[in-house]
């Protein structure tokens, strides 16, 4: 059997897949890093370059409401929201979220978590249909980080801690933040991988999660492999595990998280209001994942 491609994002959230894969070797699966995040996972999938992803909840739930069809849901992974900073240029003139109405934002790729995100602010924020952002796609992080310190953009949208190093060496400036609404990781497979070897794999990374997510491995282990692997601060990653949970079961998927992220997404212009009609098997594979 060919060993699964698996698509992932350099993020401290990806801790337990990056352990797990220190363990395998290279034996049933390998590792395809993809700087541009879910979208350029999204790419991946469609073109058959990786079988499976683990990526932003709201951006593969939009890309199947939206008719993408070269993967399903096939379990959860992060039960916690994700905290979305809004970064500007070092000597931009934005300061404050109110700057940013009808502003041009940097993403990384069109229906990116980058670019939902910056409609859900809006929402959050009630801007008028005059007031919406504009998008500049950017592709990875440096041409993002760039493109606000040229002016090219206002902000950007990307996971704070994630960003939290270039603030420290002034690079970039936060003027913000904005929490998803929803429980921000799940894992998404190619239909046309095996079933059963997708069901194996998750089965194989449970245990790094849950051990991963212990309280044990938080005091001490999960912060020295972030610290070493990331290279971010020790004070940093404690925060950080303060406020995000995995989840203990992974093949399992929560009909009420897709039916209330496609309302906001609805709500934010995301998806057609048609699309919270859907049924659930548009986005899960029910071969693989459970519905709960």
């Amino acid at each position: 059997m060919t060993k699964l491609k698996v698509g992932w994002h350099r993020e401290h959230f990806l801790s337990p897949l990056l352990q797990f894969a220190e363990q395998d070797q290279g034996e049933t699966f390998e590792l395809v890093e993809c700087p541009g995040g879910t979208g350029e996972m999204q790419v991946k999938l469609k073109n058959g370059e990786i079988d499976l992803c683990i990526a932003l909840t709201d951006a593969l739930i939009a890309g199947l409401a939206n008719g993408q069809t070269s993967y399903k849901l096939v379990g959860r992974y992060i039960a916690s929201p994700l905290r979305w900073a809004i970064i500007t240029g070092k000597e931009s003139k934005y300061n404050t979220i109110d700057d940013l109405k009808g502003t041009t934002f940097g993403i990384s790729r069109l229906g990116s978590g980058s670019q939902v995100m910056a409609s859900v602010l809006s929402l959050n924020e009630g801007w008028t249909e005059d007031e919406q952002p504009k998008f500049k796609v950017n592709g990875q992080f440096k041409p993002l980080r760039d493109s606000v310190n040229s002016g090219e953009t206002s902000v950007f949208l990307w996971e704070w801690f994630t960003t939290k190093p270039y603030v420290d060496s002034g690079e970039v400036r936060f003027i913000g933040s904005v929490y998803t609404p929803w429980p921000c990781w799940h894992i998404a497979a190619s239909p046309t991988s095996s079933s059963s070897q997708i069901s194996k794999f998750l089965a194989s990374l449970q245990p790094y999660v849950q051990k991963f997510n212990s309280p044990e491995s938080r005091e001490k282990d999960d912060v020295d492999f972030v610290t070493s692997y990331f290279g971010h601060q020790r004070e940093d990653v404690v925060e950080w595990l303060k406020s995000v949970k995995w989840e203990e079961e992974l093949a399992e998927v929560k009909e009420e998280v897709v039916k209330d992220t496609l309302r906001v997404l609805a709500k934010a212009g995301v998806v057609k209001v048609e699309a919270e009609e859907l049924d659930i098997g548009v986005f899960v594979n029910t071969d693989v994942a459970r519905v709960v």
